[in-house]
């Protein structure tokens, strides 16, 4: 699946298919200019690290040919403006911040040129960028299928899959690439609170590729954990700190946590656009907290009282210690996660 982002370059639009109405729906949402893409981003019409990154480029060049048809006076700052509004759409997940700034760097190295040039050279940087995140979600799909041994049952939360980024995704490329190896596979996918990623649209996709996938509730981890009924742990990430503390959707904190006391391996699988050395461990990772009507209500009903305040932390952080591997388009690193991150990035 390579087509739920896609740029119509005659017409100057990003399509997005809409993942909040999956999969009871199938709906495009049309983004012309700067906002259009930032209230997808922030509503989760699109969401995942990865797909975040792609979006923001083209995000980038609709920002652009925007302002130059608004005939900005200095439209240099106008720009620079309007890619820093679009970096800090949403904070816990680098790749936004890092689809932008790969623009940024295009756009300052480009020099004294045409502005139809430079809009030609960001839109094709952002389906170059596209296309790499398929061609690296593969990569680690290849590396990754040996953590699934034939037969076995994988537990993932959140969806890690195509829809979290350009195509064919991270954990779940992961189990698509023991598939494609010829393994048996079995999913077991958590629903994931409160926007049920996993009850959604894990289970949407898995199904799609014929792939065996049962959901449960979250709550539901200890029971099936205890009984032997998960043999290993795959899941995404949204920024991993140069340490391999890892953010992802809130509640991979726990399953890690159980994973631990009953032996079972618990994997990450991310590009390595998700590391971020800047960031020396997980207590500097900005965790978003999201509009609390996203908790007090389901399927548009209210189902707590009025009044009750609410959390809704999108996300939390898995400390490296309980990470057994992070796969990688250049496979497997293992602790310590200073040095093995730090070297992948160098090579």
């Amino acid at each position: 699946m390579e087509d739920h982002i896609c740029f119509d370059r005659d017409r100057c639009e990003l399509r997005l298919l809409d993942q909040r109405l999956l999969p009871v729906e199938e709906r495009t949402v049309v983004c012309r200019t700067l906002d259009d893409v930032v209230r997808a981003l922030q509503l989760m019409v699109v969401r995942g690290a990865p797909a975040i990154g792609v979006t923001a480029g083209f995000g980038a060049a609709l920002a652009l040919a925007e302002v130059l048809d608004g005939g900005a006076g200095d439209w240099r700052a106008a720009y620079a403006h309007a890619l820093e509004r679009l970096a800090a759409a949403r904070p816990t997940a680098v790749n936004l911040r890092w689809g932008v700034e790969r623009i940024r760097r295009l756009w300052q190295a480009a020099g004294d040129i045409s502005r139809p040039d430079l809009l030609a050279r960001i839109t094709e940087e952002a389906l170059a960028m596209q296309a790499e995140d398929i061609a690296v979600c593969r990569a680690i799909g290849r590396a990754g299928a040996e953590v699934v041994g034939d037969g076995q049952t994988v537990l993932t939360h959140c969806n890690a899959g195509a829809l979290a980024t350009a195509g064919y995704g991270t954990a779940l490329g992961v189990i698509r690439g023991a598939c494609e190896a010829g393994k048996r596979v079995r999913v077991i996918a958590d629903e994931t609170r409160p926007f049920l990623q996993g009850a959604r649209l894990t289970a949407w996709e898995l199904q799609r590729d014929g792939i065996e996938v049962t959901v449960a509730c979250d709550n539901a981890c200890a029971l099936l954990m205890s009984r032997g009924m998960v043999d290993v742990v795959v899941v995404g990430a949204d920024r991993i700190a140069a340490n391999g503390d890892t953010a992802n959707k809130i509640g991979t904190y726990g399953v890690a946590l159980l994973a631990r006391e009953f032996g079972i391996p618990f994997y990450v699988a991310a590009p390595l656009s998700t590391i971020d050395l800047a960031t020396a461990d997980g207590t500097g990772i900005p965790i978003e907290d999201r509009p609390a009507e996203e908790v007090r209500c389901l399927g548009g009903r209210q189902v707590c009282p009025e009044g009750v305040p609410v959390y809704n932390f999108a996300f939390d952080v898995t400390p490296a210690a309980l990470i057994t591997g992070i796969i990688t388009e250049k496979g497997i690193l293992k602790p310590p996660y200073a040095k093995s991150l730090a070297a992948a990035l160098s090579a």
